[in-house]
């Protein structure tokens, strides 16, 4: 892969998904994570797909000179290697889930 393929990741915003698409990701079932207002700078090292349930942040990927904004009623997917600034503007509550690593299983050859 080429070395500056992180600047081609991008998170994914679905305002307001339908609630049939929330149940077909079984969202309830989640864990939930709540944090403060505050800058956080964030690597990650798996996908992460989160409902937003209250709060508004805006994201900021390295290597991009644009934010991206989401909050409350927002369905959010982060690509794995994606590094950011989360300016959190309002305290955020969210169900959040991370795809697994596929080198948790073994059944691979």
């Amino acid at each position: 892969m080429a070395s500056d393929s992180s600047s081609k990741l991008r998170i994914i915003v679905e305002n307001n998904p339908p609630k049939s698409r929330l149940e077909e990701l079984n969202i309830k079932h989640w864990p939930k994570w709540a944090g403060p207002a505050g800058k956080y700078n964030l690597k990650y090292e798996a996908e992460e797909t989160c409902y937003f349930l209250k709060g508004k942040v805006k994201a900021y990927p390295k290597g991009s000179s644009e934010c991206v904004e989401f909050g409350a009623g927002d369905l959010v997917t982060i690509p794995k290697g994606l590094s950011c600034i989360w300016e959190v503007i309002i305290a955020v509550d969210k169900y959040y889930k991370f795809e697994p690593s596929p080198y948790a299983s073994s059944s691979a050859c």
